[in-house]
């Protein structure tokens, strides 16, 4: 179902939409080492179960060139509060290749890279293009960037009519982003991103509630603007400490067009511990407003031109708990390698929604009467757990 690839969509605009940019400054003017990397992910939480492999491999030609594929795969399982009180359990698999380049003369850094990913309801298809410049000894990096997405959005039917709805969906980014060497042990990077999103921007499953005449509870699909304009600044600063450590700190603003005003900080400690092992910690909170065409439950059919009910468009916050160990295997056996790592991270997240209530406890059955009417049932929270395991091998 497209909900899958939407939440994801939302997720990296107002979670991690810039971390790449700012990734791609602090290593301008330096090609990636060679590796492959085997990764296993999972997020469960919410009635959500999202799983599945990833493999990267990167190849350098020469000193000048870097080149890159990533295969990428999404088992998705899904009996959530919006899939339950809108329709039946779900199973579906996503799947994502990415090839791109990192081409290096002298100071200059030129990246590119071509994603493609299709489920059974949702195609879609990114270019991106970036360029960094090393300045003032080296202690300056200058980086912009670019991509451009095309989506395919669809509606299933059932088995006499398989597809009951298409439309499409573009997706442009544009990013500034400056990192400055301020000593020996601290450097800070500035960075700025601009989004326009234009077509269908909602998910043709989801319709919102309204309260009839009667007092009865019906539905509507909901409708939202076909443009969306967002911007996002953040400033992160990472400082060396003794023992080899580091702190990490980020703090990220987010608006659009929509209504939607968000923040989020991070703050993250990584400690090696002899030659092998590195521990990591973080903590990390955010919060939003709710959307201007946002309601739980409306009060008529058709109140108002444009309508959602989709929790990832009201108020909440959630806060996040990560903990991460990384290994570094040395055998006489592996004398062919680089470095071989085993790492491992986990991830505990907390959701609480501000206007967003739990629709399943307003749906009785003809044996069992509801718990609560419509807009009167508790606010929905959840937890959820993010498990990443990766193998990765320099060579």
């Amino acid at each position: 179902m497209a909900v899958t690839n939407y939440r994801a969509l939302t997720l990296r605009k107002l979670l991690a939409g810039i971390a790449l940019t700012i990734t791609t400054c602090t290593q301008a003017a330096v090609l990636p080492e060679e590796r492959t990397e085997f990764l296993f992910h999972q997020f469960d939480g919410g009635g959500v179960t999202i799983s599945g492999p990833s493999v990267l491999v990167r190849k350098n030609v020469k000193e000048t060139v870097s080149l890159w594929g990533n295969y990428y795969v999404d088992s998705v399982t899904s009996a959530s509060v919006d899939v339950m009180t809108q329709g039946s359990p779900y199973t579906e698999e996503r799947l994502q290749t990415s090839l791109g380049a990192n081409f290096l003369y002298d100071r200059t850094t030129v990246s590119t890279s071509y994603t493609e990913s299709s489920e059974d309801d949702y195609d879609a298809q990114t270019i991106s293009f970036g360029i960094s410049q090393d300045m003032f000894g080296d202690l300056t990096t200058v980086a912009m960037g670019f991509s451009r997405g095309n989506d395919i959005v669809m509606r299933n039917g059932d088995e006499d009519e398989e597809v009951q709805f298409e439309d499409e969906a573009t997706h442009s980014r544009y990013n500034f982003a400056v990192t400055q060497i301020l000593t020996k042990s601290w450097i800070v990077s500035l960075v700025g991103e601009t989004v326009i999103d234009e077509g269908f921007l909602n998910n043709p499953y989801r319709s919102v509630r309204y309260t009839q005449p009667n007092g009865n509870i019906a539905r509507q699909p909901e409708n939202y603007p076909r443009t969306r304009n967002s911007d996002a600044f953040a400033i992160r600063s990472m400082y060396y400490i003794p023992y080899r450590a580091a702190l990490k700190f980020e703090y990220r603003t987010y608006s659009d067009s929509w209504g939607i005003e968000a923040s989020n900080y991070e703050i993250r400690y990584i400690h090696p511990y002899k030659d092998r092992w590195k521990f990591t910690g973080k903590y990390r909170g955010y919060s939003q407003t709710q959307a201007n065409f946002y309601s739980d439950l409306f009060p008529y059919s058709n109140a108002q031109d444009f309508l959602a009910s989709d929790k990832e468009m009201s108020a909440f916050s959630d806060s996040l708990i990560g903990v991460g160990v990384a290994y570094e295997v040395k055998s006489k056996y592996l004398r062919m390698l680089d470095k071989l790592t085993l790492n491992l991270y986990v991830d505990q997240m907390s959701f609480d929604y501000e206007n967003f209530r739990n629709h399943r406890l307003s749906q009785g059955t003809d044996d069992t009467p509801a718990e609560y009417a419509a807009g009167e049932e508790p606010l929905y929270s959840f937890d959820a757990t993010v498990i990443r395991f990766f193998v990765s091998i320099w060579y």
